[in-house]
C-alpha cells in the first residue's frame, strides 16, 4: 500500500513562491510516476504536472508552464513542485498521486493512490 503525505501549502501574495513536498512511504518510489493535481472550490480537480518513473520526463498543464517545476529525489521518496509567480487563480487544494504508467497520464483515473491534500492560498 503506497501512503502519499504533501506538506508545504500556505498563504502567499500574489507574485510570491512555494515549494509543495508529497513524501510517498511502502513499496518502491523510484518505480512510481507521480502527479500533481489542484482542486479549486467548486471545480473538478484537474492536473498540473507530472514526472515518470523512467526517463524522468515532465509534463505541466499550460497555465502552469514556465512558472511550476516539478522534480524528484529518489533517495528521499519525496516528489516536489515549485511554484513562482503564483496567482490568484492558483489558489486550490493540492494534492500529489501515484501510478505505475510511463508516460503517467494527465486523468484523475490514471492514478491509483492520492494524498489529503495541502492548501494553497493566493492572495491578490
Amino acid at each position: 500500500q503506497v501512503q502519499l503525505v504533501e506538506s508545504g501549502g500556505g498563504l502567499v501574495q500574489a507574485g510570491g513562491s512555494l515549494r509543495l513536498s508529497c513524501r510517498a512511504a511502502g513499496g518502491t518510489f523510484s518505480l512510481y510516476s507521480m502527479a500533481w493535481f489542484r482542486q479549486a472550490p467548486g471545480k473538478e480537480r484537474e492536473f498540473v504536472s507530472a514526472i515518470s518513473w523512467g526517463d524522468g520526463s515532465r509534463t505541466y498543464v499550460d497555465s502552469v508552464k514556465g512558472r511550476f517545476t516539478i522534480s524528484r529525489d529518489n533517495a528521499k521518496n519525496t516528489v516536489y513542485l515549485q511554484m513562482n509567480n503564483l496567482k490568484a487563480e492558483d489558489t486550490a487544494v493540492y494534492y500529489c498521486a501515484q501510478n505505475y504508467r510511463d508516460p503517467p497520464g494527465d486523468r484523475v483515473a490514471l492514478y491509483d493512490h492520492w494524498g489529503q491534500g495541502t492548501q494553497v492560498t493566493v492572495s491578490s
